[in-house]
């Protein structure tokens, strides 16, 4: 399951980063989403959702959502 399903307040453990776009896949790296971390789905928004990973917290859209196996 990706990152949109996920239920809010919850820690899952990052499977995978399911995407053919290396921008994206740095992207994300950059932020710290790579296999076997863990992220938090803080809140939902219209766009997309507040996650928070190590130390951070960070607003992603759909797409970036949805590439992120957990």
């Amino acid at each position: 399951m990706d990152l949109t399903y996920a239920q809010e307040g919850k820690e899952y453990i990052i499977r995978e980063i399911a995407t053919d776009d290396e921008e994206l896949d740095s992207f994300l790296f950059t932020l710290g989403c790579y296999s076997g971390e863990p992220v938090t789905v803080v809140s939902r928004t219209r766009n997309g959702c507040v996650i928070s990973v190590k130390d951070g917290r960070y607003n992603i859209d759909h797409q970036l959502a949805s590439a992120i196996l957990i």
